[in-house]
């Protein structure tokens, strides 16, 4: 008999997130950032922390109720540079190892963020926001009374900047011994800062320089010559390239990227580029899962893409791959070979190489661990913890513990997914359950900590959650199957998935069954309660019901429903035929309809839209509001919100089933 107790939407405030961890350069101490929430203030707080390899044993660098990231090490490991909003905008610090204050050392108007150090440690590159007439010391003064905003292009907003006002990222260099500050790039552009050769001789970045950005859809890579102030492109245009990492010899650089075959849907591969044949090969042509984390998550927080990393031979070099429900860390070198350096059931959401001294420092979740610090041996494969953040929360609480199942589809694909069976269900006893559906549809459910399904476990359901054709970590194929049929074959993987269970676990009650998804989840929620009357209780989450009004006001509208849906405003009829909304007469299952204020890529009118349809015919459905808020709700809005929208999913499911 356990005292523990279920977990509950309010623990989130008790939850820690450890992201972004870098080794010093002998390897023998990691800084990383904490990320926890701040109840009476209503924030999120973050500082940086430094552990000890050898001993475990961590330090935390800053204090206070700010947000602090991004820790870089100099070269020399003698200093870490930060990003820290603790002067109102977002600017570069400088903190000793051996402790102290730390100090600013950017002052620019829009703020400063992705410190980047050049291998002699005299200058830090960054990136800030400017707009025509504004300088890196110098903005325009703000307007006191609202001003009309002139759109005259279609990507005019982004759900996560907002509008756009003519500021675009620009990246400069900082000389730390003389305090000036070089911008080496401008225009209408928006430039992405991503690496410095080790010879300190180029730096490199993205940008799409394409005359018409409205129908480009692409990121190229440039090198930046240092000492000319003059720029190179080394990709050809037909896609998206980035995260550039250099050999140790400068001789290449190995980057992340695809050409856009299946648009959005494409696996992102591993590239390598010499600087002395000026080619670009593609390494993992054959490794048909995508490079880098795509696991959908609710809980941690700050987590960067640590892209690819060489080993000191200049052969060889390790980089993440989302695979079958894991994130798993691989190695490749320029032979050919690839395979994983560390492939267990858990997500990698970070990590960091020694190469010398062949480990490294991972930062990893399973179902029951939310999130903390391991180092790898890598020759062994051996794993030693190196934090212990959420040892409190869990010594409070019994947590659920999951199942894999693996099913057909009706078209004989191998679907993959997991049962949540509630803690503590007795022997002879049933249970309600209910069913999450991922967004994207790109992306993955996996081993990770879900504190939403530990949620609603510990009401006593148990939780269904698959990755359904569409997701990613299945291949290509099956990454690309949903493109131009939405509600088709990705509907059936679902309530395949649903009567699976059914038949396969006595335990669940058949005639209490609830469905929720956000984005992506939240459409097929919206299909799933329009095709069947099979569940007793919905909740739809920053949905799209829609599709003929989603391509005009979403800021990805336009392109993403020729893409996904396979039509544009030419053909009406397949996008009304693939909108949830047309079906809304056929809903019988009480629907809660979950929707921020400042979604932009699922606007609110999708959400009222819906809500309108159904309440007309004097049907069960309620639709709540989420202030302030945009389309990340749910993983890094604010924490009363993110709490409040757990509760409301769970009382309505109480409420019906």
């Amino acid at each position: 008999m356990t005292n523990k107790k279920g977990v509950t939407a309010e623990d989130l405030f008790q939850l820690k997130s450890v992201s972004d961890p870098k080794l010093s350069p002998n390897g023998k101490e990691a800084v990383y950032v904490l990320t926890e929430m701040d109840k009476e203030k209503n924030e999120y707080i973050s500082n940086l922390y430094l552990v000890n390899i050898e001993t475990g044993k961590s330090v935390q660098w800053t204090f206070g109720t700010n947000r602090n990231s991004s820790p870089r090490w100099s070269p020399d490991g003698e200093k870490v540079v930060f990003v820290s909003n603790r002067s109102d905008k977002s600017q570069l610090f400088l903190i000793a190892r051996d402790g102290g204050e730390a100090k600013q050392i950017t002052f620019c108007p829009n703020g400063a963020a992705q410190p980047l150090w050049s291998p002699c440690g005299k200058n830090i590159a960054f990136s800030t926001a400017m707009e025509e007439g504004e300088s890196l010391t110098e903005g325009k003064e703000e307007d006191k009374d609202p001003q009309p905003l002139e759109v005259k292009k279609m990507k005019y907003k982004s759900d996560d900047s907002g509008f756009f006002k003519g500021k675009r990222n620009h990246i400069a260099i900082l000389d730390l011994e003389t305090d000036d500050m070089k911008p080496i790039t401008g225009g209408d552009t928006d430039y992405s800062l991503q690496s410095w050769s080790p010879d300190g001789k180029y730096i490199a970045y993205g940008a799409d320089k394409s005359a018409d950005l409205d129908t480009s859809f692409q990121t190229d890579l440039f090198l930046y010559d240092v000492e000319n102030s003059s720029e190179k492109k080394i990709t050809n245009g037909t896609g998206y390239f980035g995260n550039a990492a250099w050999s140790p010899d400068s001789r290449s650089i190995a980057l992340l990227g695809h050409e856009r075959e299946f648009q959005n849907a494409t696996l992102t591969k591993v590239w390598l580029y010499g600087l002395e044949t000026e080619s670009l090969s593609c390494m993992t042509k054959d490794l048909d899962s995508p490079a880098g984390d795509l696991m959908v998550i609710d809980f941690q927080q700050g987590v960067t893409n640590p892209g690819i990393q060489w080993s000191p031979d200049n052969e060889s070099f390790y980089f993440m791959t989302t695979d079958n429900g894991n994130t798993v860390l691989y190695y490749g070198n320029r032979d050919g070979a690839i395979y994983p350096a560390l492939l267990n059931d858990q997500h990698i959401y970070g990590f960091d190489v020694d190469g010398e001294n062949q480990q490294a420092i991972l930062a990893i979740s399973d179902p029951l661990l939310p999130g903390d610090l391991f180092m790898l041996d890598i020759p062994s494969g051996d794993l030693k913890k190196l934090t212990c953040v959420n040892d409190d929360f869990l010594g409070q609480v019994e947590l659920a513990e999951t199942e894999a199942i693996t099913f057909k589809s009706k078209d004989e694909w191998d679907i993959n997914g997991w049962l949540m069976k509630p803690a503590g269900l007795k022997e002879g006893e049933k249970c309600g359950l209910i069913v999450e559906i991922h967004g994207g549809p790109h992306m993955m459910y996996g081993n990770t900590y879900y504190h939403e399904f530990q949620m609603l476990a510990a009401e006593g359901y148990a939780v269904l959650f698959i990755n359904p054709r569409g997701s990613h970590g299945y291949g290509q194929s099956f990454v690309d199957a949903v493109r131009g049929d939405y509600g088709g074959g990705d509907y059936e993987d679902v309530m395949a998935a649903v009567n699976h269970v059914l038949e396969n676990y006595e335990f669940i009650d058949k005639e209490r069954l609830g469905v929720t998804g956000g984005s992506y989840g939240g459409f097929m929620t919206n299909w799933i309660v329009g095709h069947t009357g099979m569940f007793k209780a919905a909740v739809t989450q920053r949905s799209i019901c829609n599709w003929v009004s989603f391509y005009g006001v979403s800021d990805i509208g336009y392109y993403f429903s020729e893409w996904q849906i396979d039509a544009g405003l030419d053909d009406i009829d397949k996008l009304w035929k693939h909108s949830p909304l047309a079906y809304a007469n056929n809903i019988k299952t009480p629907l809660l309809i979950l929707h921020s204020e400042k979604d932009y890529r699922c606007p609110i009118e999708q959400a009222e839209q819906l809500y309108i349809a159904i309440k007309r015919q004097g049907k069960e459905t309620e639709m709540v509001r989420f202030p302030e808020s945009n389309h990340n709700l749910s993983r890094n809005g604010k924490p009363n919100l993110r709490v409040a929208r757990l509760n409301y999913i769970k009382e309505w499911f109480k409420k019906y089933i």
